[in-house]
């Protein structure tokens, strides 16, 4: 879920920041993420601060962003018996949310139930940049030469190295606001996702589109490049 449109909630409601936006859109995002758990979806990757947001934005929205963030982490650590992993990373994001997030996810290691990702200073390039980093390292510590470590590179074990490693890549990504484009989310795991827009802005999403959204995926015939 591309998470868009706070801001333009905000601004249509005449309220003074785009604070009162953000919390809207995260409040809605406890209930979506109710709706998914409700008919037995299993992973959920919620896309809610990109690394370009973290130079795109003015400080005072990041710091009140950033507090929401926290607290969603928090309270979804804290019901039923979802698991929370932050997927992303924590450069330049400030210590405090990094914190509360890394609590979020060691409270919830063992829950079993809904798995929920919290794309935060999240870069889908950024993602497959590390991957391959994360594999250069490893086996140069190992002593292998430039070309045994080429020899082995695959998309398999780029696949491992990404955040969500081990994890099943999404089979719909929707998005709302209306804007029709990715925004460098999840760029390498979607490569045979199905995409759905929702008109709505992100705090005015209803269970109604959600439901739609997926009677319009299970129409769709999945052909996985054949």
């Amino acid at each position: 879920m591309i998470i868009d449109g706070n801001r333009r909630w905000a601004r249509q409601r005449a309220l003074e920041t785009a604070a009162h936006g953000h919390r809207a859109g995260a409040e809605k995002m406890h209930e979506f993420l109710t709706w998914c758990d409700d008919l037995g979806i299993g992973v959920v990757t919620l896309y809610l601060l990109s690394t370009d947001n973290l130079t795109g934005r003015t400080e005072e929205e990041l710091d009140a962003l950033y507090g929401i963030i926290a607290d969603l982490a928090d309270d979804l650590s804290h019901f039923r018996d979802w698991r929370v992993q932050h997927v992303g990373t924590p450069d330049g994001l400030p210590e405090s949310l990094v914190s509360r997030l890394r609590v979020a996810q060691a409270r919830t290691a063992s829950n079993t139930g809904l798995h929920i990702n919290l794309a935060v200073g999240y870069g889908g390039r950024r993602e497959i940049a590390d991957a391959v980093r994360s594999i250069l390292l490893r086996d140069a510590a190992k002593g292998m030469s430039i070309d045994e470590i080429a020899e082995g590179v695959t998309t398999d074990l780029i696949a491992e190295h990404l955040y969500t490693g081990g994890q099943p890549d999404p089979d719909l990504v929707i998005r709302t606001s209306g804007e029709q484009r990715l925004s460098d989310f999840m760029l390498w795991q979607s490569a045979h996702s199905e995409f759905y827009f929702v008109e709505a802005l992100g705090p005015d999403l209803r269970e109604v589109d959600f439901l739609r959204a997926l009677r319009d995926f299970s129409r769709r015939q999945r052909r996985f490049g054949s």
